[in-house]
């Protein structure tokens, strides 16, 4: 369960200070596509293990 959760947050904190120490080196280009690339994460991490965790069945009986 908690590898799980780390697996859902875990890399868009990395991309996040990634993209943060981009922007202070003013390395606009690399920060953009850590953003990015956080958010994306984010998006379907949350729909993937977000569904695990719930327990999300599709029984149609």
């Amino acid at each position: 369960m908690i590898g799980l959760v780390f697996l859902m947050i875990g890399p868009p904190i990395i991309f996040f200070i990634l993209a943060i120490v981009g922007l202070i080196k003013k390395n606009s280009k690399m920060a953009k596509i850590f953003f990015i690339l956080t958010g994306v994460y984010l998006l379907i991490s949350f729909g993937t293990c977000g569904i695990m965790l719930s327990n999300f069945t599709l029984d149609t009986k």
